[in-house]
């Protein structure tokens, strides 16, 4: 039987679980902002609202491959390499993390913005528990 990775599989199951609430909650959310049919300028703010929720499930898709490419890593012998496909994964979600707090940065600011905008913190932690896999195996 395979060992597991703890510290990735905790990764893979925060993945997992973003996922879900991406796709779902995250879908009724944007969907709160979807233009009225009424206002002057419906096509072109429907044009903008519906590139938004593409690129919205864009990163759901992320988020769904990157737990089945995590799951792979600890439950099965798909990959030839785990340690490089964990280290891209960890760099993938620090870099997301990276991006995320600097767009905060050069955003208006409104109280709490890193708090109340805090997914950084879950692609930071995704990825401290993949590195510290990484680190914690010898893959």
């Amino acid at each position: 039987m395979r060992k597991i990775n703890t510290p990735v599989l905790v990764a893979n199951i925060l993945t997992g679980l973003a996922f879900i609430i991406h796709t779902i909650a995250g879908d009724m959310e944007i969907s709160s902002i979807q233009p009225e049919v009424t206002i002057a300028n419906f096509v072109e703010k429907q044009q903008i609202w519906t590139m938004a929720r593409c690129g919205w499930h864009w990163i759901s898709f992320d988020l769904l491959f990157a737990t089945i490419a995590l799951a792979l890593v600890n439950f099965s012998n798909f990959f030839d390499n785990n340690k490089t496909i964990l280290q891209l994964l960890c760099t993938y979600f620090f870099g997301y993390a990276v991006v995320w707090l600097i767009v905060i940065s050069i955003s208006d600011s409104f109280p709490n913005n890193y708090i109340n905008l805090g997914q950084w913190l879950l692609l930071l932690s995704i990825s401290g528990f993949i590195y510290y896999g990484i680190k914690k195996q010898k893959l």
